[in-house]
């Protein structure tokens, strides 16, 4: 699971075109993305790009999130291009891969459940108090050590996935930065080169951070599969077509989040000092 609700990591999409190679099958990624329910989670995520405008405005700007912002945030998370972005960028990562045993995993029962698992969390954690309470039910899964913490955990480490959101999360924030200080809102002293030891400053609270929602979403999520249909999806993930897929989900995700968030800090250093005059 990648952690696609990070802050900054939802803006304007740049991408316009398929980036592909001709010999990959796009029907078969399409087919893909739909058994991932891609098109879902993207809608999820403009839901939570909308929100995250509000507290992003409210902490960057004089006046708050006005109509103007809320116009101008809504215009960013523009589902179509965040998808055909993933999309284009999942296919060329995939040129090469194993996506039949992709699919057929995917389209079995465990895996429709647990795609259907995942989503139907990532739309329950809209609600900051569904997040909080199931962050404290996972702390205690976690001191007790519990089955089904060993099991989530077993995945988590097969798949890589607190150091592959770390990364993604810190990338994501120097591509903020970067968009505020080409957008002229910082101050001149700071650079690119201080930006990026700001954001390595924080890499202990941002591991810690992921560490917490990467655990409490997918005990959440997973709570209703079986041992057996859990046990299923980490042998999947052990395969050269999970690791393959997971990669290229993380460069898809990744790419496109590097993107926008430059994007969100142009935008918000556009509205910083239109408010200043």
């Amino acid at each position: 699971m990648i952690r696609l609700a990070t802050p900054l990591t939802f803006a304007v999409s740049l991408f316009t075109s398929p980036l592909w190679a001709q010999s990959v099958d796009e029907a078969a990624v399409d087919a893909l993305l739909d058994a991932l329910g891609m098109p879902q989670m993207v809608e999820i995520m403009r839901e939570e790009g909308l929100s995250y405008g509000d507290t992003l405005a409210v902490e960057m700007l004089p006046s708050g999130p006005t109509d103007q912002w809320r116009m101008a945030v809504s215009a960013v998370y523009d589902t179509q291009m965040m998808y055909e972005e993933v999309r284009g960028a999942f296919a060329e990562a995939v040129a090469g891969d194993d996506i039949d045993a992709m699919l057929a995993f995917f389209t079995s029962q465990p895996g429709e459940k647990i795609v259907g698992l995942e989503l139907s969390a990532r739309r329950a954690y809209l609600d900051e108090a569904v997040e909080m309470a199931s962050k404290e039910n996972a702390a205690i899964a976690m001191m007790d050590e519990t089955p089904r913490f060993l099991m989530v955990q077993e995945f988590i480490d097969v798949n890589d996935l607190i150091e592959a959101n770390v990364v993604g999360s810190l990338n994501s924030s120097y591509a903020f930065y970067t968009g505020l200080i080409d957008g002229g809102a910082m101050p001149a002293g700071v650079t690119g080169e201080t930006a990026l030891q700001d954001v390595w400053a924080q890499e202990p609270e941002v591991r810690k951070d992921t560490t917490e929602w990467v655990y409490s979403f997918l005990l959440m999520a997973y709570q209703p599969l079986s041992d057996a249909e859990l046990e299923a999806y980490i042998e999947f993930s052990r395969t050269d077509a999970g690791q393959d897929m997971t990669d290229a989900l993380f460069a898809a995700f990744d790419g496109m989040f590097e993107d926008i968030s430059r994007g969100l800090g142009l935008a918000s250093a556009r509205f910083m000092i239109s408010q200043e005059l």
